[in-house]
């Protein structure tokens, strides 16, 4: 089983100039000793005693030319074919995803306004509808007014499966609309377990935040998806937690650590 210290993980991540590299050592040159690292460990499963040593190996190990993305993936020990364990909810992280979220909002009149003023990117009722029945879906969250919920009825054949259909429970159906719409650009994450093995996938944030952010937002997202679970699971461990950034390899923390 192959192990990676922090102390390689920080050489792993070093800033170009580092002993890493020789003196003229180049960005690409950086990107490219680290993408041999990832193919070098793609069949190893990567342990990490600790949060914070996880993290530090998932950045190091993020070599993409593009921002990549920090991932986490709970599996809970819930039983997935009884709907009442079924875990899912939303909670906004404390420094946000580093995503842009396109959010659309069903509504009318003064709440129509209240979702522009607030940013929302399409604001809509029967016309939106319309739109998504024709598979124009560029957006990422959707949020309604109560009195706009049973015209949506149309559109939850299309909405339904994308997990966009909105809910009073998940706090998408509402008359704050203004809340709601800061909520879902200023970094609130939904997550939902499936149905086949009990795995909760959310976003974390990105591969250049902080260590502290990262982990900050990985303490927010565990303690709202393990909070959720029925009681009898109340201080058990999840079955697994791992963490990964798009391309990297996945590390496997040492789920006995949580037991909220």
């Amino acid at each position: 089983m192959l192990r990676v210290s922090r102390a390689a993980a920080t050489r792993l991540a070093a800033s170009p100039g580092s002993a890493l590299l020789p003196p003229h050592g180049s960005q690409s040159l950086l990107r490219t000793t680290r993408r041999f690292a990832v193919k070098d460990v793609r069949a190893e499963r990567l342990r990490a005693a600790h949060l914070d040593e996880a993290l530090q190996i998932v950045r190091a190990y993020a070599c993409a030319r593009y921002p990549e993305s920090v991932d986490i993936a709970l599996r809970l020990n819930t039983d997935v074919k009884r709907s009442d364990e079924r875990v899912r909810g939303t909670v906004l992280l404390p420094h946000g995803t580093g995503k842009s979220i396109r959010v659309a909002v069903f509504a009318r009149g003064e709440l129509a306004e209240e979702a522009r003023a607030a940013g929302a990117d399409v604001v809509g009722a029967e016309d939106l509808v319309e739109e998504v029945l024709k598979g124009r879906l560029d957006f990422e969250r959707v949020i309604a007014a109560p009195d706009v919920l049973p015209l949506m009825a149309k559109a939850a054949r299309t909405l339904g499966p994308k997990g966009l259909m909105p809910n009073p429970k998940r706090g998408t159906v509402t008359k704050e609309i203004t809340e709601a719409v800061k909520r879902a650009k200023g970094g609130e994450v939904e997550f939902r377990a499936d149905t086949k093995a009990g795995l909760v996938h959310a976003t974390i944030g990105r591969a250049e935040f902080s260590n502290e952010h990262l982990r900050n937002n990985a303490l927010t997202l565990m303690d709202a998806v393990l909070a959720l679970r029925p009681a009898r699971f109340k201080g058990k461990a999840p079955r697994s937690i791992t963490i990964s950034s798009t391309t990297g390899p996945g590390v496997k923390l040492d789920h006995r650590l949580w037991t909220v």
